[in-house]
């Protein structure tokens, strides 16, 4: 071929489309051999040489050839591939469609059907732990607080010891053993507790285990925890968080889950059915037990309810007592005031508490933890961590002081309301400032208020805004009183509504709220009342309101001098302890109600 005709074509085997273009257009390219699936093509130049060019999706592209004279064909692929194309499409969706069949039939099985494989493949095997001789390292002596469920669970651990004892006198040992009791209080520790007193084969698993994607998991992982415990009898089988899967059948949002339905089926069959379960002791936890069903909670299968509250005083020492296991603690440390400024704390929050403070002492590079670092921790746990680089102003300081002032003296001049405990305007969390008050421990584990204590509770809250607008008028009092307005109003509402402390309405409950039963909190309220009650409920709730605003305002314009001393001491000192505030009312010759 002549020079002039291949000087200006492109070097290389592997061509660019555009430059495969002005190739052809020049009349340089000879023939060229799509792919079978039209993606690429080899091409013959005139002057003999071969490249390949990766083809876009170009609708113009035949045209083009054909009218430069380019000779064109497609390859046939090679003829023994055909048979191996063939082959490797199916091969993938038949590999699929046999691993789902296997997964099924793994899944519906259960402890019968083919075994061998373990592992993440035994859908149907039920996950929980299992302890021949309990290493739980826990005993009774490790649970403080909870003395009477320990008085219930201990002839739990004497059924299983002996057994003999009560079977000859014709009594039944219990099947299951219900513990009931808000989250933290120890429920999975007296389990753990009972395993390690009684010495006998302990399976322990979490009821959100049973329930699996496929349909029939559950019951069957249910049928092999029982069938390994009945192998194992005398033994117990420790359920957590039951509430999983032992909610109420029946419609819910969303219709029935036939899941969870066929698991508690199961569950109720295993622990009461034609077969028995002699020798396992079921114990179970949940801190709802309102969502339970029935038949659940019927005696033959859970036989007893132990509840198990938040601790009182002589318990939640008794839990800082252990707690503090294996922690330098100094001398100035009380664990009965501690107690005493915790009330409604659970094992949990009072672990956690003294844990805080342990991390506190070594922040500070103590070699002890003092009071002060425990009392650091507890506003911490309360109110949030404190804001330590915050910029506060001299104005917004005055004003948190004086606000904080208004709540404390109000609640100290309050006939039987709860003693100040600490006032601190340092910032934390989304406060400014906080009054510590110590609620009454009988008024707590009773549940029980007086209107005159709700009245009061009232204008303690109002207090704060109060103090705003005696001091700085009514023109500068600023938000930080919203939260104290929604206290205020609920308080009102719910004696009016629920508690029977309105004339006009009377002795009536009205309002009722609307929940469901597989939901853990009532998602919606509904009024079943007319308008012309709403009207008059909601006359009764500002009257109320109205009146603790009085009350609060006199007391606070009465003992102005108080007020003004206290706001100074804070302002000064940032912190003012319960005993330093009682100070000022006896210097200044205030009538106390505060026992």
């Amino acid at each position: 071929m002549p020079l002039s005709q291949s000087s200006d074509l492109p070097e290389g085997s592997q061509w660019r489309y555009s430059e495969f273009l002005n190739a052809v257009k020049k009349g340089k390219v000879e023939r060229v051999r799509f792919s079978k699936d039209g993606s690429a093509l080899q091409l013959t130049a005139v002057d003999g040489r071969r490249a390949t060019v990766i083809v876009p999706n170009d609708p113009d592209l035949i045209d083009i050839l054909a009218m430069n004279g380019v000779d064109i064909s497609v390859s046939e692929g090679e003829s023994g591939n055909g048979l191996f194309n063939f082959i490797g499409n199916l091969l993938f969706p038949l590999l699929a469609f046999a691993g789902l069949f296997f997964l099924f039939r793994r899944a519906q099985g259960g402890p019968g059907g083919p075994g061998g494989l373990g592992g993440p493949m035994d859908f149907g095997r039920s996950k929980s732990k299992f302890q021949e001789v309990p290493e739980t390292g826990v005993t009774f002596a490790d649970v403080a607080g909870a003395d009477q469920a320990k008085l219930e669970l201990q002839e739990v651990v004497d059924f299983l010891k002996n057994p003999d004892k009560y079977t000859a006198l014709g009594a039944k040992i219990p099947k299951g053993c219900l513990l009931v009791g808000p989250p933290g209080t120890g429920k999975t520790l007296l389990a753990r507790a009972v395993a390690g007193e009684a010495g006998v084969p302990f399976f322990s698993c979490a009821a959100s285990e049973f329930v699996e994607l496929f349909v029939g998991v559950g019951a069957s992982r249910v049928r092999d925890l029982f069938e390994k415990a009945k192998s194992k009898a005398p033994c117990i089988v420790f359920i957590d968080e039951i509430d999983a899967v032992g909610r109420q059948r029946g419609a819910g949002l969303g219709g029935g889950n036939d899941e969870r339905e066929q698991t508690i089926n199961q569950l109720l069959t295993e622990m009461d059915g034609f077969s028995g379960n002699s020798g396992v002791i079921v114990l179970a936890a949940t801190n709802r037990p309102d969502v339970l069903d029935a038949a659940l909670l019927r005696p033959g299968r859970f036989d007893r309810q132990v509840t198990v509250d938040r601790p009182d005083v002589a318990g939640r020492v008794k839990i800082l007592q252990v707690h503090s296991r294996g922690k330098a603690l100094a001398k100035d440390v009380d664990f009965e005031k501690i107690a005493r400024r915790t009330p409604g704390f659970t094992g949990a929050d009072l672990q956690n508490l003294m844990n805080e403070a342990a991390i506190l002492a070594a922040r500070r590079e103590l070699k002890e933890i003092s009071k002060d670092e425990i009392s650091d921790a507890l506003e911490r746990i309360i109110a949030g961590p404190e804001k330590k680089n915050a910029v506060v102003s001299d104005e917004k300081k005055k004003l948190v002081a004086y606000h904080e002032a208004g709540h404390a003296l109000v609640g100290a001049l309050m006939p039987e309301y709860d003693p100040v405990a600490k006032i601190s305007i340092i910032p934390r969390g989304q406060a400014g400032g906080l009054t510590f008050f110590a609620p009454s421990e009988e008024r707590l584990e009773s549940g029980l208020y007086s209107r005159s204590y709700l009245e009061n509770q009232m204008a303690v809250a109002l207090g704060g805004r109060i103090a705003e607008e005696v001091i700085f008028g009514e023109e500068n009092v600023t938000t930080g009183a919203s939260n104290d307005f929604m206290q205020v109003s609920r308080v009102a509402r719910q004696m009016v509504e629920r508690f029977g402390f309105s004339k006009k309405i009377g002795q009536v409950a009205i309002g009722g709220g609307g929940g469901n039963p597989f939901l853990g909190q009532q998602m919606s309220s509904q009024k079943d009342y007319s308008m012309a009650t709403a009207d008059v409920v909601d006359a009764e709730v500002r009257d109320l309101v109205e009146t603790a605003y009085s009350r609060a305002k006199q007391i606070i314009t009465t003992h102005i001098d108080i007020l003004h001393k206290l706001a100074q001491l804070l302002i000064e000192k940032e912190t003012v302890d319960g005993e330093e505030f009682m100070s000022l009312f006896i210097d200044g010759k205030a009538e106390l109600y505060v026992s």
